[in-house]
């Protein structure tokens, strides 16, 4: 028989809950089915949790962020029983160890920091979003032009650049959204810059969409929150924006609301499915305050976590959408 405790979550921050001066473990059999194939089958496993009243769904998932488990698909549980008995006890958890790891970077030598682009290079003529225009990258004010506005042997050029906003690698404000929302203006800084980042990787699932069964073993409140699909090795070519790309689910959206992330990041075309008109995972996240940053790259170069991610756009007002130079810092011996 298998025996284990739960990790608490946010709203459980101050310890284990005890219902009417009780404790209560529960004993079930489950069946774990992963989303890039094979599966896990218990018996008997026990579980401490905070009352008798919990249904299946609520054990799923305590049951995949007690033991870590990544790409989930279903989880179903049965011959399941309560019991009232005492808890037996705590043990680290997946934040905890965020932090331990978090707390050593931050504490490693400055000669050990090194910098990672996750941004795409913005040129003249590339597509980033089918239906949308490229950018124009031209001059306002030549070399050669700026000859004679300038002694001999001295020279500059201005340029100018036409493009819509969603171009490369950009970020979403909520006014993007939402038009009585913050703009890229109204967005705090310190939720855009030097925020614990926290890589939740899903390549070789058999679904491209990303569900919240692959989110569940994460501590995500207040991190950068990024979802490496590997999407980005299609970029430049048409494969990239045809369809089948990989999204973030309702689902899925509506947990990360819900815990609160700094920000939420993927190397895909969309955060949503571009199949679905109502963007549901847009929605939940710019309507809780949550930026989204899209099109990002080279997330296999990042730890699962022990960074920093930024990704500041200008403070125009009156725009929801705006590209960023987003990069991750990374220290260690």
């Amino acid at each position: 028989m298998e025996t284990a405790n739960t990790n608490q979550g946010p709203d459980d921050a101050d310890g284990q809950r005890e219902q009417g001066g009780q404790q209560w473990r529960v004993e079930f059999d489950a069946e774990v089915a992963f989303a890039n194939g094979g599966g896990l089958q218990t018996q008997g496993f026990r579980l401490d949790v905070p009352g008798p009243d919990l249904g299946d769904d609520e054990i799923a998932e305590l049951l995949v962020r007690h033991l870590g488990l990544l790409m989930v698909d279903t989880v179903r549980i049965s011959d399941r029983r309560t019991l009232r008995e005492p808890h037996k006890g705590g043990r680290g958890t997946v934040g905890a160890a965020a932090q331990s790891t978090d707390a050593q970077a931050t504490n490693a030598p400055a000669t050990a920091r090194r910098i990672v682009d996750l941004s795409h290079a913005i040129r003249h003529g590339m597509v980033t979003y089918p239906g949308l225009p490229a950018p124009e990258i031209s001059d306002h004010l030549s070399r050669e032009a700026s000859h004679d506005h300038y002694a001999p042997g001295t020279e500059f050029q201005i340029g100018r650049i036409s493009m819509v906003a969603n171009t490369g690698t950009y970020l979403d404000s909520p006014f993007h959204r939402f038009g009585d929302a913050p703009d890229l203006a109204g967005l705090p800084l310190d939720g855009l810059v030097d925020l614990d980042g926290l890589v939740i990787r899903v390549l070789g699932a058999q679904d491209r969409a990303v569900d919240r069964n692959a989110l569940l073993p994460h501590q995500v409140t207040g991190r950068a929150v990024l979802i490496h699909t590997g999407w980005d090795r299609h970029w430049g070519t048409d494969r990239y924006g045809s369809g089948g790309h990989p999204f973030l689910t309702a689902q899925a959206a509506a947990w990360l609301a819900e815990q609160r992330p700094a920000l939420v990041g993927i190397d895909s075309v969309n955060l949503d499915d571009t199949d679905d008109p109502t963007r549901p995972a847009h929605t939940a996240l710019l309507a809780a305050g949550i930026p989204v940053v899209e099109h990002l790259t080279g997330l296999q170069q990042l730890p699962t976590d022990a960074f920093r991610f930024h990704a500041a756009p200008p403070a125009v007002e009156g725009m929801g959408t705006f590209p960023v130079r987003a990069y991750a810092v990374l220290r260690g011996n």
